[in-house]
């Protein structure tokens, strides 16, 4: 992947487009076969496309959830990314979540690893000292 904040927007649009569409073939578009796909910063990572599909349709409702997501493109640093999003669902109870996704991209533009950072608004720990 040659770092452009443009092909990483692309990339999240995939993801996107392939979360909204049933099934999990199309994993492979996005994800490399090894990939490894943490769903927050300390879990353990989920490993493999075949695991990944498994994972991927385990925290979905259905691939017809109504959402909607706004992503930002916060930095690239050659195969690495960070991505911001605004993710709001509307049914059956309304939630948000402000997520951070750090992304790591194989030459041909797929992820290799994939960290999200999720919070929701009553998710926050504040360090005091």
């Amino acid at each position: 992947m040659d770092g452009s904040r443009g092909r990483v927007a692309d990339w999240v649009e995939a993801y996107e487009r392939l979360w909204r569409t049933p099934g999990t073939e199309g994993l492979a578009e996005i994800f490399t076969g090894d990939a490894r796909y943490k769903q927050g910063p300390y879990a353990e990572p989920v490993v493999g496309l075949p695991a990944i599909a498994v994972m991927w349709e385990a925290e979905r409702d259905s691939a017809a959830e109504p959402f909607t997501m706004a992503p930002e493109v916060l930095a690239v640093d050659g195969d690495t990314a960070v991505v911001r999003l605004e993710v709001r669902y509307a049914e059956p109870v309304p939630h948000e979540y402000r997520d951070l996704w750090v992304l790591r991209f194989a030459p041909d533009g797929r992820c290799r690893e994939f960290e999200e950072w999720p919070f929701s608004p009553g998710d926050q720990t504040v360090m005091s000292e």
